[in-house]
């Protein structure tokens, strides 16, 4: 099964879900390393390089992602029974609309860090996304203070998703958590 149903993620979902949670906890761990290398490290430039390639792989596919979202039918919640299950439901929903912007607001703070210099974002040396320079002054100062901060505010969201997705499993023993591990047989769906 490729697309969602009202009761079930598609693969291309599942996909678009796991590769950038997978991506966003490497983005994290890569960028704390980094902060603590020098200049002269010989890791430094290697590692700057890898973690713009992949943030702006990583935007580009929750583009993508975002894109499929709004084309396809949303997965409807587990249960709305109760007036707590609709509060939860609703805390989920903005969780997931923060961890949006937040990954948005890295983007672009991402962005203005690499080219305040003018030069261009070169990806793994398959293409260059051209750079803007300075807009502002102590761009690349300012824009690493708020994109260090979002970071750190995107993986305390991100751990609250899991916790929410566990307490899902293991508490309320329904099937948010494994509708996002496993794509249903085609065949027997209903939607």
């Amino acid at each position: 099964m490729f697309k969602n149903t009202s009761q079930h993620y598609g693969l291309l979902a599942i996909i678009f879900h796991w590769v950038s949670a997978l991506a966003v906890f490497g983005m994290f761990g890569l960028g704390l390393y980094m902060v603590e290398l020098s200049y002269y490290d010989p890791f430094y430039r290697d590692g700057l390089h890898i973690h713009k390639s992949i943030g702006i792989m990583l935007a580009a596919l929750i583009v993508l992602r975002l894109i499929w979202k709004v084309t396809n039918p949303s997965v409807k919640p587990e249960s709305e029974a109760t007036p707590m299950d609709k509060l939860q439901n609703t805390i989920a929903h903005v969780v997931h609309v923060v961890l949006y912007l937040g990954l948005f607001g890295l983007f672009v703070t991402g962005y203005l860090i690499s080219t305040s210099d003018g030069r261009a974002i070169e990806v793994f040396n398959w293409f260059s996304v051209p750079g803007i320079g300075e807009l502002f002054d102590e761009q690349s100062d300012i824009a690493g203070t708020v994109h260090l901060y979002i970071a750190w505010g995107l993986i305390g969201l991100v751990a609250l998703h899991i916790v929410g997705a566990l307490k899902h499993h293991f508490i309320n023993k329904d099937r948010t958590l494994v509708r996002m591990l496993k794509v249903p047989n085609a065949t027997k769906v209903e939607d």
